[in-house]
């Protein structure tokens, strides 16, 4: 019998996701746990392993398509699906019976202490900074319970318990790097609690389950239904704090997890919240969330009182991590190893501008965004063809330089989680509507902080575009191991000189190239720019080369 694997939350408030790879195909066999798909949110790339071993019948998304959260992912057929045997629905009530009190017996008198182990958490991730232990050693904690906050390169991420237990070790410190399936932290797991936790209906025939569920439904409903106009008053605003397996729990018992009070810290909701929600009168439950709001209401007018008064004089530190942190190092690394210098030259776009203007026109009926980078990255592949040298890359020890035959020209962006440098692969192979189409597509995800690990990687050569904030010149720091950069400055409407020694006015752009000293020098990197700014301020000149 083939089943839907249903797309489950992936993240606080995401509704849909990028399916960016299939990492199985259809007919594929598949065993429990194994990565099944990598899809990107506005957040992170996660990765999407399977429930049960099986046969992949069917993925309902094509690459690059939008999957929706709670929606059927791909389609599964069980190991044992087909063959079940129809003998398990007459199993009687006394053999289960016996079998729950054996098991409860056995389990009631053994604990065990389990690692656990760290899991992927990111595609390309292999380690994390603990920023902070939600728990601490001798704790009790419940399965689904937050228990460490760790920083990524790329986010901040909550790690849950997969166990109820007793927390026996922290593996690591507040401000310590863990490492991707290593142990983070051991937990005493009571092999009682598991059993006890399960509900009452299970000692029933296996075909009475189904009714004995509707009727217990019923009153609940009935009690939700009167009450509702109090549940809504005093349910908790804004999004719910609870991780994946506590809404799917609240979704398979129908209740609305955004009025489960939680009982965790800072309102974290706990799977025994929605359980205790669903089963406790509405009216109990309200006047609950009405105490616990009041005190919060308190608490903060406290806090605030108090924030306000040391405010004065005060001072703020911040952590520097994720992208900012890793982008310090890289550059620390760049300056530190490479020899950079600097040329600087002027472009005259007025003739660029002219041709912009009247193909923006046209493009733009086509829902295509015609920005001046398309034209700047193709004249640089032109130029790059007659200059290889500066789309090498150089070993850390200077012994090799490799010369790449694709030009995979990066642009810095600066986006929401820090400085991001995407980069537009193959430009000598594509048009410039074609360079077009990819630069929109990399400056949006990059400003959302959701540009994937494989567009940040493979870059040769990079455009740094300060002037739209504002520059004119600048000594922009090479990304390593990349041997030059150039940063664009603003645009200026400035004199100068005509062929006839008349004053007119031009459109000026100052441009600033940093070039590795090691392999690149200055008759190099002058020459090669030379041709690169004939080709913007003749834009003829460059279609002409481009056929």
């Amino acid at each position: 019998m083939s089943i839907d694997f249903i797309l489950p939350d992936i993240g606080e408030g995401i509704v849909e996701c990028e399916l960016v790879e299939w990492l199985v195909s259809e007919g594929e066999y598949i065993e429990e746990d194994q990565p099944v798909a990598d899809v990107m949110t506005d957040k992170a790339l996660v990765q999407i392993p399977a429930m049960h071993n099986g046969v992949i019948d069917k993925l309902y998304y094509a690459k690059g398509e939008i999957a929706k959260v709670h929606s059927p992912l791909f389609a599964m057929t069980p190991d044992g699906a087909v063959a079940a045997p129809t003998a398990t629905t007459a199993t009687t009530e006394q053999e289960i019976a016996t079998a729950s009190a054996a098991t409860t017996a056995s389990a009631n008198s053994a604990t065990m202490i389990d690692d656990f182990i760290l899991p992927d958490i990111g595609e390309g991730i292999v380690e994390c900074e603990i920023v902070d232990w939600l728990v601490a050693e001798g704790d009790i904690i419940e399965e689904d319970q937050a228990v460490v906050d760790v920083m990524t390169d790329k986010a901040l991420v909550q790690i849950p318990a997969k166990y109820a237990g007793k927390v026996v070790k922290l593996h690591y410190a507040k401000g310590e790097i863990a490492k991707v399936h290593q142990p983070l932290f051991a937990i005493e797991i009571a092999g009682g609690e598991a059993v006890n936790a399960a509900p009452a209906v299970s000692n029933a025939p296996v075909a009475e389950v189904s009714p004995v569920k509707s009727q217990v439904s019923s009153p609940v409903a009935t009690k939700s239904t009167a009450g509702a106009t109090t549940a809504v008053a005093s349910a908790p605003k804004g999004k719910a704090l609870a991780s994946p397996a506590v809404r799917r729990v609240a979704r398979e018992l129908d209740v609305n997890i955004h009025q489960v009070p939680g009982t965790g810290p800072k309102g974290r909701v706990y799977k025994q919240d929605v359980v205790n929600f669903n089963q406790a009168p509405v009216a109990q439950v309200a006047a609950n969330a009405t105490a616990n709001a009041t005190a919060n209401a308190t608490a903060n007018a406290t806090a605030n009182a108090t924030a306000s008064a040391a405010s004065v004089g005060g001072t703020r530190v911040e952590s520097i991590r994720g992208i900012k942190a890793a982008m310090a190092k890289a550059m620390v690394a760049s300056v530190s190893t490479i020899p950079h210098f600097t040329y600087c030259e002027e472009i005259d776009m007025t003739k660029l501008i002219a041709l912009r203007k009247e193909l923006k026109e046209v493009y733009a009926k086509q829902d295509i965004k015609l920005t001046m980078m398309p034209f700047f990255m193709k004249a640089m592949s032109l130029a790059i063809k007659q200059f290889p040298l500066v789309n090498t890359k150089v070993n850390d020890d200077c012994t090799e330089l490799t010369y790449y035959d694709d030009h995979n020209i990066g642009m810095a962006v600066d986006s929401k989680v820090g400085l991001l440098v995407p980069n537009v692969k193959n430009v000598e192979r594509l048009s410039i509507v074609d360079v077009a189409k990819e630069v929109t597509r990399l400056t949006n995800d990059a400003r959302e902080g959701r540009v994937t690990a494989a567009d940040l990687k493979g870059g040769t050569i990079t455009i740094s575009n300060i002037g739209a904030l504002g520059g004119t010149v600048a000594t922009p720091i090479i990304n390593k191991p990349e041997v030059a950069i150039v940063a664009l400055g603003k645009l200026q409407t400035l004199p100068r000189f005509n062929d006839k020694g008349e004053v007119e006015a031009r459109s000026i752009m100052q441009v600033s190239w940093s070039g590795d000293h090691r392999v690149i020098d200055g008759g190099s990197i002058a020459r090669f720019c030379n041709l690169w700014k004939s080709f913007l301020e003749e834009p003829t000149n460059m279609l002409m080369h481009m056929a």
